[in-house]
Order: C-alpha cells, then sequence, then structure tokens
C-alpha cells in the first residue's frame, strides 16, 4: 500500500518575489496535525502487517475482525485523510501567500513545492539506487517491472502508481511513492488550474468534478484493475479536491459556534464509522462501489474546518500523536528502512508471536525518530536553503479577494 502522504508533506513557508503575500507567523494546526498522525500511523500498523501476512505469522488469531481491520487494514483510509489535508493545506497556504487562486504564481508556486519535497525525494531515490545495485535484499526492482531505470523514471515524473498497476509492484520503499505520484500531478496542476479559471466560482467548477469522479475511480464495477482502483489519480483527487474546497470555505466564511459543534460532531462521527465499523461498511457495499473513501474524506474536512476555525489545542495525552503528524513527510518517505531492518531481527529471533505487538510498537516509535532526525538534519536545512537560494523576497500587493479579518483562520504549516 500508500501511504499519502501524502499528504503529506507541509511545513513552515517562505514569502515568493512574484507578487506574493509575506507569511503570517501563526501557530500550527493541532487538529489538522493530529489527523496527519493518525494517517501515517495507520500506514505504519498496515506496513508492518503486511510483512508478518507474507511470512505467515498468525498473530491475528483469536482477535475481533473489527480490532484487526481497524488496527492493521486502514493503511489506505490513512492516505485518503492525507490526501484530504495537503488540498486543504496546499490551498490555504495560497491563499495566504497570493491573496486569491487566481493570483497564484505558477513558478513561485513550482519553487515552493520544490524545495519542500524534492530534497529528501532525490535523497531517497538515489539511496534506493545504490542498495539495488548493490543486490541488498528488499531493494532490488525486478525486471517484470522494467528495472531500475524505469523506476526512476516513473518516481520523477509523477506515475509509479501507473506503472505498478500495468506491471507490478515494486519493492516496498519504492511503492510507497504511488501516493506521492497522485499530489505531485496535483502540484502541477493546481497553480495552472488556478490561472486558468479566473473568477473562484468557476475554480468550483474542476474542483466538484474531481469529487464527483473519485467514487467512480475506486468502484469495482468502472475499474476492473486492483492497483488502479487503489492507486489512480482520480481516486485520490476527490479527497484533495474536497481540501480545496474546504479552505476556500474557511478563507471566507465565519462559522458560528453551533455550526462548529454540529460539524465537529459529524465529521467525527464520519470518520469513526470509516475506521472503526470497516467491516459493515464493506457490507454495506461502500467499499465496493468507493463511497467509503469520500465519507472519510467528508469527515476528515469537517473536522479541518473546525480545526482551522477555532484553533483547538491537543490535549498533551496526544502530544505524540501530535508529533508524528508533523513529520509525517519524512516518516512517511523513510519508515520502510525501519520497518524492513525491525522485521529482519523479528524472524532472526524464530518470529515469536509474544514480540508482535512490540514489532508494532518499535516500529511506530523508531520510524518517528528517525524522521525527526531526518527532518532537523537535512530535509529543513535543505527547504531553507533552497528557498534562499531561489531568491523568495517578501513583495506583496493587495487582492480584492482576500478578506484580512480571516486570516486567523488560515494555517502556516504548508
Amino acid at each position: 500500500m500508500e501511504l499519502p502522504l501524502l499528504a503529506v508533506v507541509h511545513n513552515q513557508e517562505m514569502a515568493s518575489t512574484e507578487i506574493a503575500r509575506p507569511a503570517q507567523t501563526l501557530a500550527r494546526l493541532d487538529g489538522v496535525d493530529l489527523l496527519r498522525g493518525l494517517a501515517i500511523f495507520f500506514v505504519l500498523m498496515n506496513h508492518v502487517n503486511m510483512r508478518l501476512l507474507s511470512a505467515k505469522v498468525p498473530y491475528t488469531q483469536g482477535l475481533p475482525a473489527q480490532l484487526v481491520s481497524s488496527l492493521v487494514w486502514n493503511g489506505q483510509f490513512g492516505v485518503q485523510i492525507f490526501f484530504a489535508v495537503s488540498g486543504f493545506l496546499i490551498t490555504s497556504t495560497a491563499l495566504r501567500r497570493w491573496g486569491s487562486l487566481p493570483e497564484v504564481s505558477v513558478s513561485g508556486f513550482y519553487r515552493m513545492r520544490f524545495a519542500r519535497i524534492a530534497p529528501l525525494l532525490l535523497l531517497l531515490l538515489a539511496v534506493l539506487s545504490g542498495l539495488h545495485l548493490g543486490q541488498v535484499k528488499g531493494y532490488v526492482v525486478s525486471p517484470a517491472t522494467g528495472g531500475l531505470g524505469r523506476a526512476l523514471l516513473a518516481a520523477l515524473t509523477f506515475h509509479i502508481n501507473f506503472l505498478e498497476a500495468h506491471t507490478d509492484y515494486l519493492p516496498a520503499n519504492w511503492d510507497i511513492l504511488w501516493s506521492l505520484s497522485v499530489e505531485e500531478m496535483f502540484y502541477l496542476f493546481f497553480p495552472l488550474i488556478c490561472r486558468v479559471f479566473r473568477r473562484t466560482r468557476l475554480l468550483l467548477i474542476p474542483i466538484l468534478g474531481f469529487i464527483l469522479a473519485g467514487p467512480f475511480a475506486r468502484s469495482f464495477a468502472f475499474n476492473s484493475n486492483p492497483v488502479w482502483r487503489e492507486y489512480s489519480y482520480l481516486g485520490g483527487m476527490d479527497a484533495i479536491a474536497l481540501g480545496c474546497l474546504t479552505a476556500l470555505l474557511v478563507s471566507k466564511h465565519r462559522l458560528g459556534r453551533r455550526t462548529l459543534w454540529a460539524a465537529g460532531g459529524l465529521g467525527a462521527a464520519l470518520v469513526v464509522f470509516i475506521l472503526a465499523f470497516s467491516i459493515q461498511v464493506n457490507q454495506w457495499g461502500l467499499g465496493r462501489n468507493g463511497l467509503s473513501m469520500s465519507i472519510l474524506a467528508v469527515g476528515a474536512c469537517l473536522l479541518i474546518a473546525v480545526a482551522a476555525q477555532t484553533r483547538w489545542q491537543s490535549p498533551r495525552l496526544l502530544k505524540p500523536l501530535l508529533l508524528l503528524g508533523q513529520r509525517s513527510y519524512e516518516v512517511y518517505l523513510t519508515h520502510v528502512f525501519v520497518v524492513l531492518l525491525l522485521f529482519r531481527f523479528f524472524v532472526a529471533a524464530g518470529k515469536p508471536l509474544k514480540a508482535v505487538p512490540l514489532l508494532f510498537a518499535s516500529v511506530i516509535v523508531l520510524a518517528a525518530l528517525f524522521g525527526e532526525l531526518v527532518a532537523r538534519a537535512y530535509s529543513e536545512p535543505m527547504n531553507r536553503w533552497l528557498r534562499r537560494r531561489l531568491h523568495w523576497g517578501t513583495m506583496s500587493r493587495p487582492t480584492p479577494e482576500f478578506n484580512p479579518s480571516q486570516r486567523s483562520s488560515l494555517p502556516t504549516h504548508e
């Protein structure tokens, strides 16, 4: 599986020279970071689960089926949450920076995304290429998928998902890049669509189109390829589009207290319904027709809207999940190294069933620590260095569609 990102991939912005509004120094949104933390948690659990199943470790015997499903089979749902968060953060950051979406600087947007995403992605590809050339077990790209060159081309041109759907799965470290391919395609077209559709109302046309297309792309009736049902571009774009729509609504409308309570309650209910009652969801056919992902994305976006307008602060009890969400991009791109390494120790120890909980816990903790190390030592310094090299300044101009009174509704951690 993917995960999103993600999702996810967003932090500390600086202002662009091309008609860009200076970034506001506001706090992170705890609600958004918790959603990302929840998403990456499900991805980690799913990837450990897949290793255990491949080694025929019967660790789920005697456990309630729904408990197992909720803990280790929600990885794809985690990706959908990442997509929703990504759409919201990209759009709200663009609104804060350029005032309105039609004023988005295409080159400035691309430089912003390149500085955030490229350093770690390129380093990852370099490491994976070295491991492949060294014939390290678990990292060799098979000729069936076109070999190393084909995998690199797919990763750098945003179609790992397409390659896997039409050939075979790549090694796990490569496979997770399918969701990044979906997000990168969104990044590629987002500023162009914003400039083509010169009015915000017209932007609703492609946004609503993507929202409606998502379930069809995931539906068994309209898509016979099981890999493409999970990995397709349109299958993830509805969540991203819902995130974009949420950012637009939050930037223009201040919700009342009762509305916020209702939105938060409904959003939580939808998310819990999909994640905690997945077996019932599938029995009702919501998975086969692609609607379960849409329902989850709507729930996540409702929670995001409430978090953005209330500035809700997480209790200390949830701080580990909060921190995991703040490093979701680094954790997502590097966690498979941790999974494979700890799983080899587990196998070498004779695959003891009693050690399975420790394996899950160790992967989560070490993946989080490794992601934090990578962020502090490499990706964040490179992000700042590239922004300086690309000469971002602080020029700005007023735009009629931007309401300064709504600045407090916009996040700054994209």
